[in-house]
């Protein structure tokens, strides 16, 4: 498909996170632009959805999905704004706060294209396929996946969520279109590392696509990038969704959820680079940056290193479809 004009998304929620900060995360990069003396905010025109992080000083009411009214609301208004900006000839790129909101983004696409089969590829330390009936924190942005593949994993059940939980859950599946947006073979995860047994149930159940940081290591991300588009070679559009806790904690403090042994930051970069330059990708973002946990900016820099370059990347399928 024809690439189109960047259009940046800024979604400053943190309602599905267990570390406050990530919605400063955006402007933490848009800093780390001016420091390191980028045009990128110049060239681009964005627009910013409304949130409604003043419900997290109500105290979370469902603990199996801590703040899911708020979490639906959110997915809403997210998948509303891809779907518009797709539908303007828009490449949406992304940049938001906690990982929750994700799923508002797949929601969006598979609104705006109901007929394209949607590959996603997912780099992240975490699974992000709990749903209410199995996470062990109850924080949404570990049910992303979930909500998209219409998954309760209702064989891992370890809670007993109810009532207005259970309301909620479902109508947050459906939020877009009616059921499951993407199908498990339509999914590739890079770099998780960090799961619990009701995920990795669910990854080996539906022999979900799995690169691991250590075949990154091994064959270089330039192959892997390669490598996960060949996974999904069947399908008509991608959606890179890129967690800043893929990369390694040593470089990536300023996360709510840092894990080791994860990803440099040019591994990162050239992942994302090489993944942006195929044609069929349609949508990218760019999640759980946190300011708060951070000295000196650092983390909001790397992010936007990645971010610009995976720009770069779009400009350039613009510029060769023109």
């Amino acid at each position: 498909m024809k690439t189109k004009q960047i259009k940046i998304i800024e979604v400053k929620s943190e309602i599905g996170a267990g570390t406050r900060g990530a919605s400063l995360g955006v402007e933490a990069m848009k800093i780390a632009s001016l420091d390191l003396k980028s045009d990128l905010f110049r060239k681009y025109d964005s627009i910013e959805v409304e949130n409604v992080n003043e419900l997290l000083f109500d105290g979370a009411e469902h603990a199996h999905a801590k703040f899911i009214d708020g979490a639906l609301i959110m997915e809403e208004r997210v998948c509303l704004e891809v779907y518009e900006q797709l539908f303007d000839d828009f490449f949406p790129l992304i940049m938001a706060g906690d990982h929750s909101t994700a799923y508002g983004t797949i929601a969006g696409i598979k609104k705006a294209y109901p007929k394209k089969r949607l590959g996603v590829i997912w780099i992240d330390a975490h699974a992000d396929i709990h749903t209410p009936f199995t996470t062990p924190s109850g924080n949404m942005h570990g049910m992303p996946l979930a909500m998209a593949l219409d998954i309760d994993n209702l064989e891992c059940k370890v809670n007993d969520p109810r009532g207005e939980t259970l309301d909620y859950w479902e109508q947050i599946k459906n939020v877009g279109t009616q059921g499951a947006k993407i199908y498990p073979e339509d999914l590739v995860y890079i770099a998780v590392r960090d799961f619990e047994k009701p995920e990795n149930y669910l990854i080996n159940k539906y022999n979900i696509n799995f690169i691991e940081v250590e075949d990154v290591k091994k064959l270089g991300a330039d192959n892997i990038a390669h490598k996960a588009l060949k996974m999904l070679e069947h399908c008509d559009l991608i959606y890179v969704s890129f967690d800043v806790d893929s990369i390694d904690s040593r470089f990536s403090t300023g996360t709510g959820t840092p894990v080791p042994n994860g990803l440099t930051v040019d591994e990162a970069k050239v992942l994302n680079e090489v993944l942006c330059k195929d044609p069929r990708v349609c949508v990218w973002e760019i999640v759980e940056v946190n300011p708060t946990l951070d000295t000196e900016n650092r983390m909001a820099e790397s992010a936007f290193e990645i971010l610009e370059a995976s720009a770069k990347s779009i400009e350039t399928r613009a510029a060769q479809s023109e």
